[in-house]
């Protein structure tokens, strides 16, 4: 059994993230969900790219240190979409996801995903790229996706399983589930390697 690998651990994902808490279950590993502090979002200003969603991350995770005992791993996450030189956060209002994503049309955009890994002892950091395309989105469309979807949660203004990834998704580059939330096989592999050193 999967879950016999991890048995001497308790595994906390502190996230209020839904898309991760879904993915992570999607293991078989046991785990439980605990944030003891949210943080404020600031990086920063010379930091571009993956050494955001990696900041981020690490500052999650010593955010979160409290939850860590002798035998716990902690998990934090963060994910930012990057577009021309530019990191596109949640949106702050409905015209904000409007203009975010008519920024994403038609162009390609990077979405970094951020991980650490921590127990008393050790802590690993990484990060997954995944390359985006979008086709030419219509106006209309925007705007139907913003108001039936809300999607003032995410990075970037969008759930890439959600109907504007159906429709405007033209091809991938990496990892699917990265973009969703959390690179759940370069996690795997990253835990695996955690509990064996």
């Amino acid at each position: 059994m999967i879950s016999d690998l991890f048995k001497n651990y308790k595994i906390i994902l502190a996230s209020q993230s839904p898309r991760r808490k879904e993915l992570l279950k999607g293991l078989n590993v046991p785990f439980k969900v605990k944030v003891k502090k949210d943080i404020t979002e600031t990086v920063p200003p010379n930091l571009k790219a993956k050494d955001i969603a990696l900041y981020l991350a690490k500052h999650k995770a010593i955010s979160n240190s409290e939850l860590l005992t002798n035998n716990t791993i902690l998990i934090t996450a963060d994910t930012i979409v990057w577009h021309k030189n530019e990191v596109l956060n949640k949106p702050k209002s409905k015209n904000d996801a409007i203009n975010i994503l008519k920024k994403l049309s038609d162009s390609m955009h990077e979405v970094y995903t951020g991980v650490c890994i921590s127990s008393n002892t050790k802590q690993i950091l990484f990060y997954s790229k995944t390359k985006v395309w979008f086709r030419k989105l219509k106006n209309s469309e925007i705007k139907y996706y913003v108001e039936n979807y809300k999607p003032f949660d995410k990075a970037g203004a969008y759930g890439v399983q959600e109907w504007i990834g159906y429709v405007a998704i033209e091809k991938i580059d990496g990892s699917f589930y990265n973009v969703m939330g959390l690179p759940i096989q370069k996690l795997y592999c990253e835990l695996l390697k955690f509990i064996e050193k």
